[in-house]
């Protein structure tokens, strides 16, 4: 069932939720866009701290308290848990992700493809993180309502996020 109710535009980040195939995937690109487009007008997250990292955490507030406050009404309306359609929480976790990213400003093609892998692996170590869903994130998608549809999310970001810094920081840097 497709649903075109305003009150779902932000559950499913802006209807991305209902792309197939993959909508966790469609769902956890408006983050990595909105890095690349702070990046690009020069407000990245080593010049520009505050503006790069305060528009990410707005990103996770923001979706965070859709996905709780309107789960249990998705979850209902859908008539499934945790919804496919539903991305809001991919769209958290995946900016959870890039919070305190490890990157200069681009300012060459070099440093642009450090940039732009650096964003790759933020979005890639995610999505895989994501479906894996390692322990404990698997058991907490059993909390009711839109915490049990939100909390596996963001606890996958925590190791993504790891992996961001540790590439960022030592492979790439």
């Amino acid at each position: 069932m497709t649903s075109t109710r305003p009150r779902f535009f932000l559950l499913t980040t802006f209807g991305l939720g209902h792309m197939r195939p993959f909508p966790g995937t469609w769902g956890s690109i408006p983050p990595v866009l909105v890095a690349l487009a702070l990046l690009a007008i020069g407000a990245g997250p080593q010049q520009h701290p505050l503006v790069f990292n305060g528009v990410m955490l707005a990103i996770v507030l923001a979706f965070s308290h859709v996905c709780v406050h309107q789960g249990d009404l998705a979850e209902a309306w859908f008539g499934r848990k945790d919804p496919s359609e539903v991305v809001a929480d991919e769209t958290a976790g995946q900016a959870l992700v890039l919070l305190l990213l490890p990157l200069a400003q681009p300012h060459d093609g070099a440093s642009w493809a450090h940039a732009i892998a650096l964003l790759g692996v933020a979005f890639v170590s995610f999505r895989v993180l994501d479906i894996l869903k390692p322990w404990p994130a698997r058991g907490l998608q059993r909390i009711a309502g839109g915490w049990g549809v939100l909390i596996d999310d963001l606890v996958v970001a925590i190791p993504a996020w790891g992996i961001v810094q540790v590439v960022g920081r030592v492979l790439l840097g």
